[in-house]
């Protein structure tokens, strides 16, 4: 991986990981349709374990903006602990959710590893995966009530937006569409089902990026170079992921999903024409 490969790819990553329209599935397509523009570009995708240490840098994105969110939670849980009534109050009760709605996705993805790195990762799945989830996600938006708020989360709320975040492990999905889809199922409105994908994203990207760093370790010692690009590349997701998160906090409070909806319609259409004429693979 290039430096140049590594800042646009960084670029790439920070603000599809919050955008409802799937990072790993344009970490994928970009190298794919670069190759297709020229055929002597050596851009490849950069995998299921680079593009986890990436999201370090969108992890660093979250606690950057939500510090104040992150610091009251965290320190809520700690008195609840302490006072012997962890429920007490929404902050508490927020922290506890969250590690219960990380559970599903660190089962599934040990459980799927092999799957995810490799076959997961075919266009054919991750196109099926774009024009999925904007069905369902159009049929969130006709139906949800829309008038739910983080102090109206319960324990069934976390295990559902928990299996939602799961299913983002397949390429294409969308970690922030898929639990952004079940709060809006649930009756949330808009942004305080982003606020809680975005929270509920913490420990999901610290498990697999910490995760992924650890199984590489070896290669990171003995090629430096790929080190640094990884460096870089999370440095460049850190400052997109900031601004794509601060984008849609405001875009959500008076617009709907449907730009997200019909870009992932357009682009799974594209991707749908240029596979089946054999042009990318």
């Amino acid at each position: 991986m290039s430096l140049l490969e590594a800042v646009v790819l960084g670029v790439i990553q920070g603000l599809t990981e919050f955008l409802p329209i799937s990072s790993t599935a344009h970490l994928r397509i970009v190298p794919a349709l670069l190759k297709l523009v020229d055929e002597r570009n050596q851009w490849n995708d950069p995998g299921a374990a680079a593009s986890a240490i990436i999201q370090l840098g969108t992890l660093v994105a979250v606690l950057w903006y939500f510090w104040r969110d992150v610091v009251n939670i965290t320190m809520a849980a700690l008195r609840g602990i302490r006072d012997r009534e962890p429920f007490a109050t929404v902050d508490s009760r927020l922290a506890w959710y969250g590690l219960i709605g990380t559970i599903p996705i660190v089962v599934c993805g040990l459980v799927f590893e092999e799957f995810i790195e490799s076959q997961a990762r075919s266009l054919w799945i991750i196109t099926a995966a774009l024009v999925g989830l904007a069905v369902i996600l159009y049929w969130a938006e006709r139906v949800a009530t829309r008038h739910r708020t983080e102090s109206d989360v319960t324990w069934v709320d976390a295990i559902v937006m928990g299996v939602a975040q799961a299913l983002a492990l397949i390429p294409g999905s969308s970690r922030s569409g898929t639990t952004i889809t079940a709060g809006l199922f649930l009756g949330l409105r808009r942004d305080v089902a982003a606020r809680l994908s975005f929270l509920l994203s913490i420990p999901a990207l610290v498990s697999s990026g910490l995760y992924q760093l650890y199984e590489v370790r070896h290669e990171l010692i003995n090629h430096p170079q790929f080190g640094v690009s990884l460096l870089v590349a999370s440095v460049t997701s850190l400052l997109s992921g900031y601004a794509a998160i601060a984008f849609l906090m405001r875009y959500l409070r008076t617009h709907t999903t449907y730009l997200f909806i019909w870009y992932r319609l357009v682009l799974g259409g594209v991707l749908i024409g240029l596979l089946w004429a054999g042009k990318i693979q």
